[in-house]
């Protein structure tokens, strides 16, 4: 069958759904079977979604999704009902960013209130990446991400947490919330510092506190610091070239040795290279 073809069967199963869930609310049917019918019409409505999936109709799905969700919750299904709204979520996110971010929050509310803190990280974590990719709303993202990583801490998942955290450090520097930023290097920092695994990470962590500890208070060490003191922006440039000969320079890095130099110069935007 092709995906018109699976796009009719799913609107037909959708309507039959629809009956079954009408007929479970009659005085009869409530007291012989009632929660049979509304079985069936979860099964058939998750049904629908994935012949709508099939017809790429994501919104379409996401709604069958969202509707057994609704009915497995009035069956006391509590965990069907998770699974349900994080389907409708991921189906919403490829047509409807702000209905998947509603559908994955009340699957996260679900899980919470079920004590499955690292499964509503994950979806905290997904949320975020709606609001970094798709809404562009960096606020947002950085709570969903602070919240992951609570959740994933009270749970001792202190890798997950700090991988959580280093993405609200970026992000807090480039809203030029510094001091939020340096916090959070310094802390991920010690912590991998620990580790025989992850302590050579800590270098760069420290790296990344000591450049916003440049920006807010002018403080740095060994060569950039040097050429900060005598206000030298050539000897910045160079300092700059041969860090980055030795550990090529990412986005995050170029933007603000960029708003380093800035201070050096008092000036406009400069080039590193």
């Amino acid at each position: 069958m092709d995906s018109a073809g699976k796009e009719r069967e799913a609107v037909q199963l959708m309507a039959e759904a629809e009956k079954r869930v009408k007929g479970s609310h009659s005085f009869l049917r409530g007291l012989f079977g009632g929660n049979t019918r509304v079985e069936e019409a979860c099964e058939m409505y998750t049904r629908a979604a994935n012949m709508f999936k099939i017809a790429k109709n994501w919104s379409a799905a996401g709604n069958a999704f969202c509707q057994a969700a609704k009915l497995h919750m009035q069956l006391q299904s509590k965990h069907d009902s998770a699974t349900s709204f994080v389907d409708a979520g991921n189906a919403y996110k490829k047509a409807d960013p702000q209905e998947a971010i509603n559908c994955l929050n009340a699957a996260i509310d679900i899980y919470t209130d079920m004590g499955r803190f690292t499964i509503a990280a994950k979806h905290h974590i997904t949320i975020a990446e709606i609001y970094e990719a798709e809404l562009v709303d960096i606020e947002k993202a950085i709570a969903h991400y602070e919240q992951a990583a609570d959740y994933y801490k009270g749970e001792e998942s202190n890798s997950s947490a700090n991988k959580c955290l280093l993405k609200v450090a970026a992000y807090a520097a480039q809203l030029e919330q510094y001091q939020k930023a340096i916090e959070i290097y310094e802390q991920v920092g010690t912590n991998t510092m620990d580790n025989p695994l992850l302590k050579y990470s800590a270098k760069e962590y420290f790296f990344k506190a000591a450049l916003c500890h440049f920006i807010v208070d002018e403080l740095n060490a060994k060569k950039l610091l040097e050429a900060h003191e005598e206000q030298n922006s050539e000897a910045y440039t160079e300092a700059v070239k041969e860090f980055d000969s030795i550990s090529r320079l990412d986005q995050w890095l170029t933007t603000m040795l960029l708003r380093i130099k800035k201070t050096i110069q008092g000036e406009g935007d400069g080039d590193l290279k």
